[in-house]
């Protein structure tokens, strides 16, 4: 078997790294890799996974809810109003990750996307712009950054967004389906391709 697969209890093959804590699981069959094309829950993953960097994903979804409830659901133009007395909540907040770096860019990126929304039609639109093509592809699990998050976090940072870098980027391209990075031979993988064939890739 592929050393990056592993037997799960009920028989099926999987990613290994769905193994490595429970909440992992259902994350892996039900969400990683899936194609998003809503503009909130693009949002959101955006600003959960500039939260992890330096962190461990399962810290941040172990969070989720709290983060959720903490920016509101990450309805942009809810968060891009957010002012001072915000920032000081959030840092209060034990349940979320009290960095006011990241807190302050979530706010920053939220006002950025509003900018990108009245220029490009949605943020889905902008976003699945950089679906690399298959070709360029690296094996699965295989890269922890590609040409095409290089040239999103590039395009971003010109923006005026911030803590998203090229890893970081290709962690969010991975989990919204951007490309589908499931193993071969993971039962996901399948299931991934034919949600791909059916979603609409949102255009401006």
């Amino acid at each position: 078997m592929n050393s990056l697969l592993i037997k799960s209890a009920d028989g099926k093959s999987r990613c290994r790294w769905c193994d490595a804590a429970p909440e992992f699981l259902h994350y892996h069959d039900t969400e990683w890799g899936f194609p998003v094309g809503d503009d909130r829950r693009l949002f959101e993953k955006l600003s959960l996974e500039s939260f992890q960097s330096g962190l461990s994903w399962r810290t941040i979804l172990a969070k989720r809810e709290n983060f959720r409830k903490a920016f509101h659901d990450f309805e942009i133009d809810r968060i891009a109003r957010f002012t001072q007395r915000d920032i000081d909540r959030l840092l209060k907040d034990e349940g979320i990750v009290r960095h006011r770096g990241k807190i302050e860019s979530v706010i920053n990126n939220a006002q950025r996307a509003q900018a990108l929304v009245k220029q490009e039609g949605s943020l889905a639109a902008y976003i699945w712009c950089y679906e690399p093509e298959v070709e360029q592809l690296a094996e699965p699990q295989t890269e922890s950054t590609s040409a095409a998050s290089i040239a999103l976090s590039k395009d971003l940072k010109k923006r005026g967004w911030k803590f998203l870098g090229p890893t970081t980027v290709y962690a969010f391209m991975q989990a919204m389906g951007l490309i589908n990075d499931h193993v071969e031979g993971c039962v996901s993988r399948t299931e991934v391709e034919r949600a791909r064939k059916k979603f609409k890739v949102p255009v401006s």
